[in-house]
């Protein structure tokens, strides 16, 4: 199986509690046919925290098998950032090969895929306040690209480089 994507991760959860929620509601409802109006109101009550509950539950962190626990790099990647703000907050990094990124006229260019887990890969820019400046401990061109839908209607995805740190071809 395949990993999920921040966005389906987001989908799942809120589908998860929509339908917790349409049970909890039907379960009440039908309780509250049989006994008095007080007892509904307490229950109503008990649903609604419920609810609450769930809406706030904190989602799980990305390094869910602990593969970089112990990396003596991990509270490095935790501080990094570009100009646009952290890189880990909303997006996962990877190592771009040397043949996927380029460097002209002191701009960036980096071939990313073109949707989520794509195997058809796009060439972006990358804005200069993307580009990470500081030393780079880990030796390996990475991004962070994001993907979004601009409306609901539009087929086409939107790539947005939260991060971009040149490796050793710079």
């Amino acid at each position: 199986m395949s990993e999920l994507s921040d966005v389906d991760r987001t989908l799942l959860l809120l589908l998860l509690i929509v339908s917790l929620g349409a049970c909890l509601a039907r379960a009440f409802w039908e309780f509250e046919q049989v006994h008095d109006r007080r007892r509904w109101r307490n229950k109503g009550w008990i649903l609604l925290i419920g609810l609450f509950g769930l809406a706030t539950w904190p989602a799980p962190g990305r390094d869910l098998e602990g593969r970089y626990a112990n990396s003596p790099l991990k509270p490095w990647f935790d501080q990094l950032k570009s100009r646009t703000g952290p890189c880990c907050s909303d997006a996962d990094g990877y190592v771009v090969e040397d043949a996927d990124w380029e460097a002209k006229n002191g701009h960036y260019r980096v071939r990313v895929p073109k949707y989520p887990d794509s195997k058809v890969m796009v060439w972006i820019d990358v804005p200069d306040d993307s580009v990470i400046t500081e030393h780079n401990k880990a030796g390996m061109t990475m991004v962070w690209p994001i993907y979004s839908r601009l409306t609901t209607e539009d087929e086409s995805i939107h790539i947005w480089i939260r991060c971009f740190m040149p490796g050793s071809m710079a």
